[in-house]
């Protein structure tokens, strides 16, 4: 069972810009488990889940993002991890 979750909504220059794609990998990289996807009002909002230190370090990850994205403002709800994800993906 992961130790936390959290979920996120990324304001910005977030959308055209790979940032679901690197969340992806990022993500992978530190197995953490859930998902991202792009909002029509032009947010990415993402779901974490895993141990502590690598969910609190995807979500500083998104202070910034990919080298094109300009991040304006993060919001994270820290909530109690579900364990119903066995992998990082992209949601439509």
């Amino acid at each position: 069972m992961p130790d936390t979750a959290a979920h996120v909504t990324i304001s910005g220059r977030v959308q055209g810009v790979n940032f679901r794609y690197y969340t992806v990998r990022k993500a992978r990289q530190l197995g953490v488990n859930g998902w991202v996807r792009n909002l029509g009002d032009g947010q990415v909002e993402a779901t974490f889940e895993g141990d502590e230190s690598s969910v609190r370090e995807i979500v500083d990850w998104c202070q910034h993002g990919p080298p094109a994205a300009k991040v304006s403002e993060v919001v994270v709800e820290w909530e109690p991890p579900t364990g119903s994800y066995d992998s990082f993906g992209v949601r439509s």
